[in-house]
């Protein structure tokens, strides 16, 4: 099917259920990025490595994220859906079928407690784990960390969600499909699950741990996988803000065995933010994975990289802004640039333009 029809069936659907139901019951809203990036290992076939999903196209002007959502809620029913295209769903939605690369979310949710925050959604969601979103303009840096882009953006699946009656706590358990999975890995009958335990004190703190554990694999080689991404958000002042990550994860480095390849990254990151038109961000990262779990290089050091970046946002209204970008990369073995000169380093300059509404 093609996309353009898809979003016309998606309108003529939102047009017939306003018809039936209230207006305030329904939310719109939209999200448009365009981008220029320049690799200076100038990939011939413009596409940036294999660990980059957003973002990816080099030395050409180009669509990162195209979104149009539609949101309902009503007292103990509540439902998303929301299709997109860009250069981020051809290549974080690669093994998907046909028009589920469309597909940002889509998913339906009912009010289990009548006097309680508690909640069960089943579908498509936005993934539980990590600080970063598919959706620059709410992330502090124009590009993606190599945290964000190599953990699910993404999942399918049943979850049960309880907040407190003073929005502090919030507590999920999820029944997934997999990995960043809609649709199952061929021969694939392992369920995964996962956890989310957000804390937010103050609204100057948040402290978040989620968690997956499962199979990403047919069953005939099953490789159990443990994952956990643990942040810190803290608002110092009006001026100031920081943000701490650290990912780690194993796999059975074959099936039934006890070995377990393990990767790990820290993140950190350091806004300024000198008026209400601009803010600057400042970025290290440091991704760690010997055995190439996540990420494949076939060398002997395994994908061992570390990042660092700098970022200026202008906001040219309450709903457009403009970003800027230089980002270095460092790796202990040659993976960066064309196959006959490859190079340890690496860097990166980007530039976008994003509208909300």
């Amino acid at each position: 099917m093609k996309l353009s029809v898809l979003f016309l069936l998606f309108f003529s659907a939102i047009l017939a259920l306003k018809a039936q139901d209230s207006l305030s019951s329904w939310q719109f809203s939209g999200y448009i990025e365009a981008y220029y990036a320049y690799d200076f290992a100038r990939p011939a076939n413009q596409t940036r490595p294999g660990f980059v999903y957003s973002h990816n196209r080099h030395n050409e002007l180009n669509l990162n994220l195209g979104l149009l959502k539609a949101a309902y809620a009503q007292d103990r029913m509540r439902g998303n859906l929301a299709l997109m295209t860009g250069t981020y769903a051809n290549a974080n939605l690669a093994a998907e079928p046909g028009v589920l690369r469309n597909i940002f979310e889509a998913n339906v949710g009912y009010k289990i407690s009548k006097n309680q925050s508690l909640w069960i959604d089943a579908g498509i969601f936005p993934s539980h784990i990590g600080f970063e979103s598919a959706i620059g303009k709410d992330c502090w840096t124009l590009t993606r960390s190599m945290m964000a882009d190599n953990s699910p953006y993404y999942e399918s699946g049943v979850k049960i969600t309880s907040q407190s009656a003073d929005e502090k706590w919030l507590f999920s358990v999820l029944w997934l499909n997999g990995w960043q999975r809609i649709q199952r890995v061929p021969g694939n009958n392992t369920p995964a699950f996962g956890h989310q335990i957000s804390f937010k004190p103050s609204d100057k703190i948040t402290l978040n741990s989620s968690s997956f554990i499962g199979n990403d694999k047919p069953d005939s080689s099953r490789q159990m996988r443990y994952f956990h991404n643990l942040y810190g958000v803290f608002q110092f002042n009006d001026h100031w803000a920081l943000t701490l990550a650290f990912d780690l994860g194993a796999e059975q480095s074959r099936k039934g065995s006890t070995d377990l390849n393990v990767w790990y990254t820290p993140v950190l990151l350091l806004r300024y933010l000198p008026s209400e038109k601009l803010s600057l961000t400042a970025r290290w990262e440091n991704y760690q994975d010997p055995n190439q779990v996540i990420i494949g290089t076939d060398t002997d050091s395994g994908f061992r990289t570390s990042a660092y970046s700098l970022n200026a946002d202008v906001n040219l209204s309450s709903n457009m802004m403009w970003r800027l970008e230089w980002r270095r990369f460092s790796s202990r073995d040659a993976i960066f640039g064309p196959v006959d000169a490859l190079e340890q380093g690496n860097s990166l300059f980007t530039t976008a333009l994003t509208l909300g509404f």
